[in-house]
């Protein structure tokens, strides 16, 4: 592959840059490599991405060395990429795969989202969906992530939430469950929180709620606060700035299960997210608001 390469993309000529830039150096994977697979994943990545911000990780010289956090517009960004100024911060946004491989091509391997999205009018709505995320203190890992996770679904479900497992492709994992529309953002991390409470009184031993890190080790944080309307999380679907290419990943209960009985249960690869999305489509879909 060369090293630069014009490509036409939904219609729009796009310059990509830098081909052959090792974006992983531990696994030799080239950004033409991370493109490839932004474009693959592209059409179900789109629709967990439609209509919310984008704030972005950017690695100018690939993750063996420094990253930043950019929520606003990228400077000199093209007129045809859409935008949205929520809080005084203007924020792209992403409908189809050009405006996906541009931001990408800035070695954006990060995508990250609010849990909610914007009307036509670039009005902010309430939250169509909460997230619990799970961030494990070594010595505990995804096992006790995925342990916890059975725990909180049998709460969620006792009230009429079904939940999607995601591992992170970092740490831990998080759970989404799709809502109605009917709560803000503060009721939602209301919510969330009193559960967290509940949960460390429960298994006090397992489950920490506080977020003052001295209390984590060997316990896995419950983190309510991602519902808060100015956070973001990691898209489903999106690359991980690790030493190597995983990917925050939807997976099947049965196989958080396994994890929680001390079974295989891992972070996933870019190349093993694309077979399994082959052999078994999206498993976040019923997060997808049509």
């Amino acid at each position: 592959m060369s090293e630069n390469a014009s490509v036409l993309v939904d219609g729009r000529k796009l310059k990509l840059t830098s081909l052959d830039k090792l974006m992983y150096p531990a696994t030799e994977t080239t950004k033409g490599e991370v493109l490839s697979y932004y474009a693959q994943v592209g059409p179900v990545l789109l629709r967990h991405l439609a209509a919310r911000p984008v704030t972005r990780v950017r690695w100018p010289h690939g993750t063996g060395d420094q990253s930043f956090f950019e929520k606003n517009l990228p400077s000199g960004a093209p007129s045809w990429l859409p935008r949205v100024k929520v809080d005084d911060v203007t924020y792209p946004m992403v409908d189809d795969l050009a405006q996906l491989t541009y931001l990408v091509n800035l070695n954006s391997i990060e995508l990250h989202v609010p849990q909610w999205r914007v009307d036509e009018d670039g009005e902010r709505l309430n939250p169509d969906r909460l997230v619990i995320d799970l961030d494990p203190g070594v010595p505990a890992g995804l096992a006790e992530c995925a342990t916890v996770a059975l725990l909180v679904r049998e709460r969620l479900g006792a009230l009429g939430l079904d939940l999607f497992p995601i591992t992170s492709g970092s740490k831990g994992m998080q759970l989404y469950a799709a809502l109605p529309g009917e709560l803000t953002s503060d009721q939602v991390r209301d919510l969330t929180q009193q559960l967290a409470q509940e949960l460390t009184r429960r298994h006090p031993d397992l489950v920490v709620w506080k977020m003052t890190k001295s209390l984590r080790p060997g316990k896995v944080f419950l983190d309510w606060s991602q519902n808060v309307a100015a956070k973001t999380t990691i898209c489903p679907y999106s690359l991980r700035g690790k030493l190597t290419p995983t990917v925050a990943a939807p997976r099947t209960w049965d196989e958080v299960e396994t994890g929680a009985q001390g079974g295989r249960f891992e972070h996933l690869m870019f190349d093993e997210v694309l077979e399994r999305l082959e052999e078994s489509g999206d498993l976040a879909a019923g997060l997808l608001v049509e």
